[in-house]
């Protein structure tokens, strides 16, 4: 059943989405650069807007081979939906070169290989997994079929990737229903078009909010992502350090608040960015709602023990933006991610429409 207008119980309610108004959209709303396109597949390559150096700069990362797009992904070249586009591309271009093998077997271990590859870059978010197994399927029917793999896997690869861009406007639109006029938005991380698709639709109804970010170390990511985004598309918006977030709300000065899920369980358990955890608990304390958006809840998950949570190097704690920001005489700690348990959660918004956590399997009925 799809989640009541209302938040959880010891939230405030928001504003029903059923007596607001539809208002007719008058103006275009600016698409950020980092939505706009920032995976291009061409044809001997497949090219990835460098994100650890945006929007300082405008530097793309050329890779040739499925094995350097894999590079890039576990480089943090991309992030948050970012690395499922260039998956897709690898699978690309591991296609291509599985065009110019001999034999259909030889054909089908590289594309098997290359999958394999891919999927253990970055294992907390499912959204790589799963866009590798559909276009290894492809690849694969397509060698059984003793046809070339190459323009099958990168035609399937264009559709799951307008299939994904079409499900988050119709989440941004679920979504969007439950922030009302006027209301601060508090961001962690850098949730991609989850996010700027419900600005988006906000600002197509004709209401006005504003964006606080969480800085997100230690690559920043709401601060240089997230935020530089809301700004393109005209929200007023303002950057906080981690540690903010529960004094902003104590002090009533946040009205939702809204972050991706790199992952949803059957639970409803949010696995996201490291430090949405505390941020939603506190939340919890002060009465503001948290909206955890994500295209679908994995059902491969039946609860947050199943997700692999990544670990990433202690070292890149210790610095940030290339520069050392710790002590010399101390190591660092880095996991990536964390696990929201659903009691902290006040709806999960979907491209079905919105659940509660203790809800989300009926996403697939829905």
């Amino acid at each position: 059943m799809a989640a009541p207008a209302g938040t959880s119980a010891g939230h405030s309610p928001m504003i029903d989405p059923e007596e607001r108004p539809t208002v007719t959209a008058t103006v275009d709303i600016p698409v950020p650069t980092l939505v706009g396109q920032s995976v291009v597949v061409e044809p001997d390559a497949v090219r990835i807007l460098d994100r650890r150096v945006f929007p300082f700069q405008r530097r793309w990362v050329t890779c040739r081979s499925h094995e350097d797009v894999a590079r890039a992904i576990e480089d943090m070249v991309t992030q948050s939906l970012g690395p499922l586009f260039a998956a897709a591309g690898g699978m690309t271009l591991a296609a291509r070169d599985a065009d110019r093998l001999p034999t259909a077997r030889a054909r089908r271990d590289l594309l098997t290989a290359a999958g394999h590859r891919l999927v253990s870059t970055r294992p907390t978010n499912n959204g790589i997994r799963d866009v590798v197994a559909e276009l290894l399927a492809v690849g694969t029917a397509a060698v059984d079929a003793g046809e070339p793999p190459g323009p099958a896997v990168e035609q399937a690869a264009r559709d799951a990737a307008e299939r994904h861009r079409a499900g988050h406007r119709r989440l941004g639109e679920h979504a969007a229903a439950l922030v009302p006029d006027g209301a601060t938005v508090l961001t962690h991380c850098w949730a991609e078009s989850y996010l700027t698709e419900t600005v988006a639709a906000v600002l197509r109804s004709g209401r006005r909010i504003d964006a606080v970010c969480t800085e997100t170390r230690p690559y920043l990511q709401g601060a240089r992502l997230t935020a530089e985004s809301l700004a393109e598309m005209g929200v007023a918006t303002r950057v906080v350090t981690d540690g903010m977030a529960a004094h902003l709300m104590s002090r009533g000065e946040v009205s939702v608040f809204v972050t991706g899920a790199d992952r949803v369980t059957m639970d409803g358990s949010v696995v996201n960015k490291i430090g949405t955890l505390q941020i939603a608990v506190s939340a919890h304390a002060f009465g503001v709602p948290y909206l955890a958006l994500v295209q679908a809840p994995d059902p491969l998950a039946p609860d947050a023990a199943a997700v692999e949570l990544e670990d990433r190097d202690g070292r890149e704690v210790l610095h940030c933006l290339g520069q050392r920001t710790a002590s010399e005489l101390v190591t660092g700690v880095y996991p990536a991610f964390d696990v929201t348990p659903p009691r902290f959660v006040s709806v999960v918004v979907t491209d079905r429409g919105r659940f509660a956590p203790s809800d989300v399997a009926s996403y697939f009925s829905a």
